[in-house]
Formats: C-alpha cells, structure tokens, sequence
C-alpha cells in the first residue's frame, strides 16, 4: 500500500453490508454500525428493498445499494462536503460509501486530492477528515426508517424529483435531500424564485417580502426561502396567501423545528408545498449549517431577491451564492439612514444586483424573454399632458386668479395674438379657460 493511502478505521472481519447490496463481494460477518446491524437492516425489503413513494424511490432511479449508500453518507460527511462530492463523482455512491466507512482512501485519489490541496490557501489534512467520516458512520437503513416514519421522502440524483439545477453546484451538490410535503419539489422549482433577507427585518422589509411573493404565486412562481424569522417567514406567508407551493430550506432535520416559533407555519408548508434538507432526521441547526444551506436556496430557483440586509448578512452570503452559479440577482433598496438596507445597496452598488421595486420586474428578469416583460411605470397622466407645445405655453401664460386680455397673454407667451386667439379658443372648448369681462382666466378645475 503506497503511503498516501489514509487508514482511519480498522476493517477487522467486517463485511461490507452496502457492497454485498450492490453485488460486491466481501469478506463474511456483520458490519455493526452505532445505530445496529447494519447487514439484517440492508436485507431487510421493508426498508431497502423496493419502497414505495413515501420513501424517496423510484422506479427507473437508483438501485437499493446506491440510495442506501447515499443515505450513509450524509450521516457522515456534512453537506457541501467537496472532497466527499468528488469521491462519489469517482467512485460512485457506493464506492464512496466503502472507503469513508473503512476510513481508507484510494491511493489515487489521495494523491489527487493532497495535490489539489498544496494548490489552496486551505490545506485539508485528509487523513482527519477520512477518519472523521469513519466516525460518524451509522445504519443507513435506520435513517431510512426515522425519515419515513416522520413524514420525509429521500431525493437522490437521478430520482425523477431530484431538481437538477442543483447539480450546477458540482462538487458540492446535495448527496441527496429530504423532502417533507405534499408538492413535487423538482416541478415545485421549475420556475422559482428566492426571496431572502435579514432575520431583524423592519415592517417595511416584511411587508415587501410578503406582498412581492404572493403577488409572484399568484404569476404561478414558487417562492424558495430558508424559514427564518423576519423575511423569509414572511415571504412564506405571502406564497401560502396565494394558493401556490413554496419551498422551506432548512439547515437541521425535516423533523426539528428551527425555530420552534414557526411550527405552524411548516405545518401549511408541508400541506402546501416542501420542507427539505441535506442533514439526516434529529440534526440540529448550527451557524455554518444555515451559511451551507443557503447555497441550495440559490441554486434552486431562477434568481434571488434580497429584501433587507445588514452589511453583514446571512442573506449576502446567498446572494453570493447566487452570483457565482450565474442566477439573476435582485435588490430592493429601503431608507439610506437603515441599517438593514446596507447590503442591499452595496450589492446595487457594486453592480451585482439590479435594483427591483415591484414583482413584475423580477418576472421580467427571471421569466422568458419577451414573454414577462414588466410594463413601464409612469407617473399619473394629466389632461394638459396632451397638449401641444404652443398651446401648453399659452395655457400656462395665462394668470391663476385673475383675468386678462388676449394681448398680454400673447407676450407672456412669445407667441403672436392670433395664435394666442387660436389656441384660447381651443382651450376654451376643453374647459381649460374661460372668457369673461375683464378678458381671459383660469377654470377652478384647471388650476394645478
């Protein structure tokens, strides 16, 4: 074995349960994992043989060994984990799966991957992080189990609800999803925007993000957010108001509530639309959890809008999500003088956000050209607005609260007397002026 093989975990007697699944052979016993016997739970059709629809399978997807692998895998590795998506990426799911579990890395690969960090700022010591995965590995077909017994449905690549669009994440991409709700979420995110902000959002912000996103549901787009206080709960209220799915990422299992306050509001989301997440069911939430989700929520829909956020923001950091995948993003601006608006700006600013004040103009953005185009908004048209130039001067030449003669009117004007006689007559007729004694004046009405 060259040295550059990573040993974290002795292999023993042990078989693996995964590869006799896939057809591999191995060397005979059980492989005993923290949550039980991993080898009973594998054969165990109930639970990895051919699931029905509430368990995430499908029919034309992938096979039992490779969803179970899967599902091993995000017990182990965090979500985003990159060197974890290029293990897969090279061995596949299962593969992947042999090698964390044993803590023994292929000489290639680690090869490959000591190169690519001498290259980076961060050098990754890759024996911790294959013994780490080791040490977290535990039955995949009990987690299976869990999630089913608590409502969620397992999404994998290749599954025909898996949203592709994800896979613009590369090495980074979802190991697979869990998925709470009624809705289809690869059709739920078809045409899907996300709205983001700050958690201390003020009335305005949460006004905003509430009216923009169920005036988008009722266009017939799903609205995707992170279930947070302030602007995401409030765009979620605004997608429930119009009758449409909306997506809630989270950063913990579909079976914890964070925060607990919004247990009603994911109970109308999961009849309506989804709760999804990369972590297994009973994970909780941690700071760089939410920082990890938050790229999910980028790359699920067509495009970002960020309602409010501080200079340094959660939601910034989907906005720059969103930015390196190439997806639209959009800024609402608020009162300089706020401090939940600076984000906003500086995106504006910096030119990486176009600015949007209404729904329409982000459908115009992230909808199909020519199709969604926003109309253009114009301040209220006035009946003197249709009049010429010549007779617009004349008609302001003339006094507000007295009469006077046509003559005067001509000079104020710099126009001659009969076009000045021409043009009162005509505003006259459009009961802009009338003539009195004393001359020409002003109507009530016409005085602005």
């Amino acid at each position: 074995m060259e040295a550059t093989e990573f040993r974290a975990a002795d292999d023993g007697p042990a078989v693996d349960a995964l590869a006799r699944a896939a057809g591999t052979p191995g060397t005979a016993g059980n492989v005993d994992g923290p949550a039980g016997n991993t080898t009973d739970a594998v054969e165990n059709d109930d639970l990895a043989g051919n699931m029905d629809g509430s368990a995430g399978d499908d029919a034309g997807g992938p096979d039992r060994a490779e969803r179970l692998a899967r599902v091993a895998i995000m017990r182990m590795a965090e979500a985003g984990d990159a060197v974890m998506g290029r293990l897969i990426a090279r061995y596949g799911p299962v593969g992947a799966m042999r090698q964390a579990r044993r803590g023994v890395l292929d000489p290639g690969f680690a090869r490959d991957e000591r190169d690519r960090a001498d290259a980076s700022p961060r050098p990754l010591d890759l024996g911790r992080h294959a013994a780490a995965w080791a040490a977290r590995y535990s039955d995949p077909a009990a987690d299976l189990a869990q999630g089913r017994q608590r409502g969620a449905r397992l999404v994998v690549p290749g599954d025909s609800e898996w949203p592709t669009q994800l896979d613009d994440l590369g090495d980074a991409r979802p190991f697979g999803l869990w998925v709470d709700g009624r809705a289809n979420l690869r059709f739920s995110c078809l045409r899907s925007v996300s709205v983001v902000g700050a958690r201390a959002a003020t009335a305005y912000g949460t006004t905003v993000a509430a009216e923009f996103a169920m005036s988008l549901g009722g266009r017939g787009w799903t609205v995707v957010s992170g279930g947070a206080y302030g602007i995401d709960g409030a765009a979620h209220r605004g997608a429930l108001a119009s009758g449409t799915p909306t997506v809630v990422v989270l950063a913990c299992g579909t079976d914890v509530c964070y925060p607990s306050a919004h247990e009603d509001l994911f109970r109308a989301v999961r009849e309506q639309g989804v709760v999804i997440s990369e972590w297994p069911p009973g994970a909780h939430p941690t700071r760089l959890r939410f920082l990890i989700r938050n790229r999910v929520i980028a790359a699920l829909s067509r495009g970002t809008v960020v309602v409010q956020a501080a200079a340094r923001s959660g939601a910034l950091n989907t906005a720059t999500h969103a930015w390196g995948l190439n997806r639209h993003l959009m800024a609402v601006p608020g009162p300089i003088t706020t401090d939940v608006s600076a984000g906003c700006h500086v995106l504006i600013r910096q030119g990486k956000a176009v600015c949007v004040t209404a729904p329409e103009e982000i459908v115009e953005l992230v909808g199909f050209i020519g199709d969604d185009l926003a109309p253009e908004r114009r301040g209220p048209v006035r009946p003197r607005d249709g009049l010429n130039d010549e007779t617009r001067r004349v008609l302001e030449a003339i006094p507000a609260r007295r009469a006077t003669g046509p003559a005067a009117i001509a000079v104020a004007a710099g126009v001659d007397i009969g076009t000045a006689l021409a043009c009162l007559g005509a505003l006259a007729a459009a009961g802009f002026v009338e003539n009195v004694d004393r001359g020409w004046r002003l109507r009530p009405e016409a005085r602005e």
